[in-house]
């Protein structure tokens, strides 16, 4: 018997996922941090360079506020979406202490991770066809999160020789009448730049005068070196305030990535409409977690001060390492703690028995024949390049870039012209 013509059978032409979510390309820093897990787990003596994890535990006292905070009955039910209203208070306190950029309580959004507050603002700030300048190279859930908002990720390319940075003739070039947003990044996940007071300037007008908006993450703020500053845009040009959101987070400064403690700063408007968002995705952060960021953005700075002081320590030594290898090129980062040393000279030379012709095959060459782990530049938006995180202990460093040295010593030496 026939089933009545108002069951539609089922269209096995469609997609089983949504096209939105099929493009969306996978995290390479997880992935290859997994991949080295999993090795390890499998009792490879692997190193791992590839996620941007601090290797400190959690300062000790804001580990017991969150103890405290587990046996406190008021954070065992729902809390305000845009966060404790004493985090959100002690988080307006911070940014005017830290980088003089002085908010209201009412501006800042708390969300679960700096991630959540990148896409919250993408996807509050972007229509359609919206494009965003997104100097390369960029941290990998950039581009992803500007098209999962409907937006246009527009990348303009940097590399060694300009440090990294890029310039307003490039930025004038890349705009069109589309675009509505530039991504600014300082310090920067990969490269480890960080633009100069003038050049933030420069850039800031640039947005102001053709009237961009502006995000800027500052997840790195407190994390630079041998005399560069962090500057925050708004606070250069503030008259940009209005048209700026400011993402940041407790992540990275007090080595508390597994909390997932982020937020957004920026206009009322914005952050409001951020929040009725949030409102539908996952309404507060964890209370916990926001009672231990309290005590994180409340406290003193002495516990950043330690880990900086071994971050850059590390960053010398990778730096100096590096750059000993044939075929390899370093540029020394100033902020953040990672290093994007150039492979291109190593590229399309023969490597046990191998031709790898990007930094990605060659990626898995050295973690295959050397067991060690980074990140390929492919990932970022620079071919040729690769990341390598100095968050690891200064022993693990050592031993992995002395191995992927020896490696690539093998490689068969450039034909003479």
């Amino acid at each position: 018997m026939a089933p009545p013509p108002d069951i539609a059978t089922a269209d096995t032409t469609r997609p089983r996922i949504s096209r939105r979510v099929g493009a969306v390309a996978p995290s390479a820093t997880l992935a290859i941090d997994a991949k080295a897990k999993s090795l390890k787990a499998a009792g490879v003596d692997v190193v791992g360079f590839g996620a941007g994890e601090p290797d400190f535990p959690t300062p000790e006292a804001i580990v017991e506020a969150a103890v405290a905070a587990c046996r406190d009955p008021r954070n065992h039910r729902y809390t305000p979406t845009a966060g404790l209203p004493e985090l959100r208070a002690a988080i307006a306190a911070k940014t005017a202490r830290d980088s003089g950029y002085a908010v209201e309580a009412s501006q800042v959004l708390v969300t679960n991770g700096g991630k959540q507050a990148i896409a919250n603002a993408f996807a509050t700030l972007l229509d359609p066809g919206d494009e965003v300048i997104v100097p390369a190279p960029y941290w990998t859930t950039y581009p992803e999160a500007i098209a999962l908002a409907g937006g246009v990720p527009v990348p303009v390319p940097t590399d060694a020789s300009t440090g990294f940075q890029v310039s307003l003739e490039q930025l004038e070039r890349a705009a069109t009448p589309r675009t509505k947003m530039l991504l600014f990044v300082s310090p920067s996940n990969p490269s480890g730049a960080v633009y100069g007071r003038e050049a933030i300037a420069a850039i800031g007008e640039l947005a102001l005068r053709r009237g961009w908006w502006v995000l800027t993450d500052e997840i790195y703020e407190h994390l630079v070196y041998d005399g560069a500053e962090q500057h925050s845009m708004p606070v250069v040009v503030p008259g940009l305030a209005d048209r700026c959101v400011v993402v940041n987070g407790v992540a990275k400064t007090y080595a508390m990535t597994g909390w997932r403690v982020g937020w957004m700063v920026g206009p009322r408007d914005v952050v409001d409409a951020a929040t009725n968002l949030q409102s539908h995705e996952t309404s507060n952060v964890s209370n916990v977690a926001q009672r231990a960021a309290l005590a994180a953005v409340s406290g003193d700075l002495e516990a950043v001060a330690g880990m900086r002081e071994a971050f850059d320590r590390r960053r010398r030594t990778i730096h100096t390492m590096l750059n000993e290898i044939p075929g390899v090129s370093c540029f020394e980062p100033q902020g953040a703690f990672y290093a994007f040393p150039s492979f291109e000279a190593v590229l399309g030379r023969e490597l046990r028995g191998r031709r790898p012709s990007t930094t990605l095959e060659l990626a898995e060459v050295v973690l295959e024949e050397a067991q060690v782990a980074f990140v390929p530049g492919e990932a970022f938006g620079a071919p040729g390049y690769a990341r390598f995180s100095y968050a690891l202990s200064d022993d693990d460093l050592v031993k992995g870039i002395s191995r992927i040295g020896e490696l690539l010593r093998e490689v068969e030496p450039p034909v003479e012209g």
